[in-house]
């Protein structure tokens, strides 16, 4: 476990950096912007680019993942042997590079492949490509993608096995932390579980008309023990419960939608032609486990919590500056993008 001088400065580093990120009331800040030149001189005002506005899109969300990954490696680099459940939040980033790659490989796209570099973080060989068993040689993915290959499973279904292996392993480094280093984002990554397995639910049914039956398999069905600090217990529930008392409702009826669990998430139901919006509960999910972040960022300052909620809450951000650039992009403004996101400034 980290000594206490390693945790201080943690949380002293982390302090820092997120009072220079756009969260919070620093997200006000980036209002102003109309154009894509704009976005990038409020994000880089030391390194803006002076390119074509189609060049500089692209330029410019490379910039602000590198920006963030660097910044996330940076603090995780600060423990002398950083935490594995630390480093399993920052290769989500391989893992969706590794999923972007295998598309690329299906759709015959053996141009260079372009990933982020987790340095010593890293177990994927993205130099191989497009020779995927040579990419997951020797990984924890090997296995997986064999498996996969032999099954003939591509598109979707592999998406959702990199998840559910994803969260799993992540899940049970989290339980390899003690109570006092995980109490927050214990609780945070329990809600994102069970917002994804919802997520996945809404665009297996809406997008590929899967029935309850088919997509209940895909759900990532991990158990979560909440602690009482009462009576040092609590009651034990499955974090795929929330999506599988979702399957049976109608999608294009909001009234049997009132009384679940996660209504609150739904897109208004005001119109007579209403139909449940995966886009704009994915967008809710993503604004309430911000907000878990922000609240659990200081609560236990030299816990692992601490650097759990920055990564969380830098992902936020990118998220965030990607989506505004996009928006910029096709000639919306700010404002806009603010309020298609329904984030506060």
């Amino acid at each position: 476990m980290p000594r206490m001088g390693e945790r201080a400065y943690v949380y002293a580093k982390a302090c820092g950096i997120i009072g220079k990120s756009f969260v919070g009331s620093r997200i006000a800040a980036l209002e102003p912007a109309g154009r894509l030149t704009d976005l990038d001189r409020l994000v880089f005002p030391q390194s803006f680019r002076e390119l074509p506005e189609r060049e500089l899109l692209v330029d410019l969300e490379r910039r602000i993942l590198d920006s963030a990954v660097n910044q996330i490696i940076s603090l995780v680099n600060s423990y002398a042997q950083p935490p594995e459940f630390l480093v399993r939040l920052l290769r989500s980033y391989e893992y969706e590079d590794l999923k972007s790659a295998l598309s690329a490989i299906a759709g015959k796209e053996a141009k260079a492949f372009t990933f982020t570099n987790l340095g010593r973080f890293g177990v994927v060989k993205f130099g191989a490509y497009p020779d995927m068993a040579a990419m997951v040689s020797g990984t924890e993915f090997e296995s997986l993608i064999s498996q996969a290959s032999r099954e003939g499973d591509s598109g979707i279904v592999l998406q959702i096995k990199l998840d559910k292996h994803y969260y799993t392993m992540l899940w049970e480094s989290l339980y390899r932390l003690k109570r006092q280093d995980r109490d927050g984002i214990e609780a945070i990554l329990a809600e994102e579980i069970s917002l994804r397995n919802v997520v996945w639910a809404l665009r297996l049914r809406t997008y590929y008309h899967m029935s309850g039956d088919d997509v209940r398999e895909w759900l990532i069905d991990l158990e979560f023990h909440p602690h009482s600090h009462k009576s040092g217990t609590g009651n034990r529930r499955s974090l795929a419960a929330d999506a599988e008392a979702m399957l049976e409702l109608p999608l294009d009826t909001y009234s049997p939608w009132v009384s679940w669990k996660r209504a609150a998430f739904l897109n208004p139901g005001w119109s007579d032609t209403w139909t449940a919006d995966p886009r704009y509960f994915q967008n809710a999910a993503s604004r309430h486990l911000y907000h878990l972040a922000r609240h659990y960022f200081h609560r236990r300052p030299f816990s692992v919590d601490t650097a759990a909620c920055f990564i969380k809450l830098k992902q936020f951000e990118e998220d965030l500056l990607t989506s505004l650039a996009e928006g910029l992009g096709m000639g919306m403004t700010s404002r806009d993008v603010f309020a298609l996101l329904e984030v506060k400034p």
